[in-house]
């Protein structure tokens, strides 16, 4: 698929087969995924790749799944083929940018102007949902409101962070967000030119 029609088409879904994906199909959007930039190529992110029924259970439950069911959404953090955790570590990102070649003059780590770690790994995480996309499946994102809780159940080093859960699956009909009726903005508020 052209890249441009991929982020069009591109889709937050919220209902799938419960058909488990492929492992090489995993292994697919995981090899893409690690070629996503990171800063020094420091390589912070990390994927946890979940296809057990019952583990992903534990993975929904920690994102307030019951919730997403009251709101008629159905249990679809849970109910899909394979969930995608995108985690990562700022604490490599320090390291790395303590060696040689990325040290400052006076012997110091950069003052981060920006925490890269959180770009990256959002770079990380989109490449994982058209990568998804591209393979013929869709993927949704969905927030974790107890991070201790998902650790625990994934047993996370603790220098990494998950950012979220992304549910990979073969779509169904879904219930469509009410957000999307805000629709998008004009592109001349959007993108601005030589300065805002």
């Amino acid at each position: 698929m052209e890249f441009a029609e991929l982020v069009r088409r591109r889709r937050t879904v919220r209902r799938f087969e419960t058909t488990p994906v492929e492992r090489e199909v995993l292994e697919g959007i995981a090899a893409l995924a690690q070629r996503t930039p990171s800063a020094g190529f420091s390589q912070g992110q990390r994927l946890v790749i979940v296809t057990d029924p019952e583990q992903r259970r534990r993975v929904a439950r920690t994102c307030g799944e019951d919730e997403y069911d009251e709101a008629g959404f159905g249990p679809w953090i849970s109910e899909c083929g394979a969930q995608v955790i995108p985690c990562v570590s700022e604490a490599i990102y320090h390291r790395r940018y303590r060696e040689p070649d990325k040290i400052q003059d006076d012997g110091t780590e950069i003052d981060w102007p920006t925490p890269y770690w959180w770009v990256d790994i959002g770079k990380t995480a989109i490449v994982v949902m058209l990568a998804a996309h591209d393979a013929g499946l869709a993927a949704g994102f969905a927030g974790v409101m107890d991070i201790n809780g998902l650790r625990t159940v994934l047993r996370l080093p603790e220098e990494f962070h998950p950012i979220g859960v992304i549910p990979i699956g073969r779509p169904l009909p879904d219930k469509r967000s009410p957000s999307l009726k805000r629709g998008w903005l004009p592109l001349d508020e959007f993108a601005h030119w030589e300065r805002w």
